[in-house]
């Protein structure tokens, strides 16, 4: 479908370009050059999309011949794209607190983990800020006082975050640990994530989960539910509780989520 939607937009944007040369007034041929210019950023995301997905395939393919590892990841192909092998995509609620999680390695998955139980970090201002975020060494430690000595921590120097973002709605945002320099840049974040968002997000044919490589934090919520009402104190605040609990013990807020659920953690 990527492809296909690929050689329409292009189709058309050819299309409108021959028109604007054949324009008799200047007026006609500035339209048909900003609707082809539509169309062919349009067929730009297509394509990345299709290399993507048929990056993904390829993996899928030679670990079906061997048989003697982890089944890959979607996400690791968007690492790459990226110039890194560490990347993740977070997806947000209206207060910006992550829904879900999809990230292509370890190192990708602690960091966004950080993220999420210290409150601050590049992919929630890139989704606050709607705009694109970049940071490294000093920058990081000034930037987040709690966050950016913790990434640092995890051997992470530097870090790229781009909003997910579709006629004005920010959904989520793409983030990215230690890019190689020359291999890619801020232009190349937001092509991905343009991509992600328009093609596999909020697509018609997309698959929001990333072909299950996205973990969901509906326990984590579920468990602030459970606590608000041990406490009697609003949601908001029993996740903090969660997240503060998980930061202190140094784990993450999904298996603290689990233990409260399971009755083994009750709090007051």
């Amino acid at each position: 479908m990527a492809r296909a939607r690929f050689d329409y937009e292009t189709d058309r944007a050819e299309r409108h370009e021959l028109l604007a040369g054949q324009a008799r007034t200047q007026v006609l041929k500035d339209m048909h050059m900003r609707i082809a210019g539509i169309h062919r950023s349009t067929a730009a995301c297509h394509l990345t999309a299709m290399r993507l997905q048929d990056d993904y395939v390829a993996r899928l393919a030679g670990w079906s011949l061997q048989r003697g590892g982890p089944m890959p990841v979607f996400m690791a192909g968007v690492a790459e794209a990226c110039g890194t092998e560490s990347a993740a995509v977070t997806l947000i609620g209206a207060t910006h607190d992550q829904l879900a999680l999809a990230a292509s390695d370890e190192p990708a998955r602690a960091a966004q983990e950080l993220e999420f139980l210290l409150g601050e970090g590049p992919a929630r201002d890139a989704t606050s800020e709607l705009r694109p975020v970049l940071a490294d060494s000093a920058a990081m430690f000034d930037r987040w006082p709690g966050y950016g000595p913790a990434l640092a921590e995890l051997g992470i120097k530097s870090v790229a975050a781009v909003p997910l973002s579709l006629a004005g709605a920010c959904v989520g945002a793409l983030a990215v640990f230690d890019p190689v320099q020359g291999v890619a840049d801020a232009d190349t974040f937001g092509e991905v994530a343009e991509a992600l968002t328009r093609s596999m997000i909020l697509g018609p044919d997309g698959d929001p989960e990333l072909y299950g490589a996205t973990d969901m934090r509906a326990e984590v919520h579920q468990a602030a539910g459970m606590v608000s009402v041990q406490l009697d104190c609003a949601v908001a605040d029993a996740l903090q509780l969660i997240k503060a609990h998980a930061f202190a013990e140094g784990v993450s807020a999904h298996s603290v989520a689990e233990r409260i659920l399971s009755g083994g953690l009750r709090f007051g």
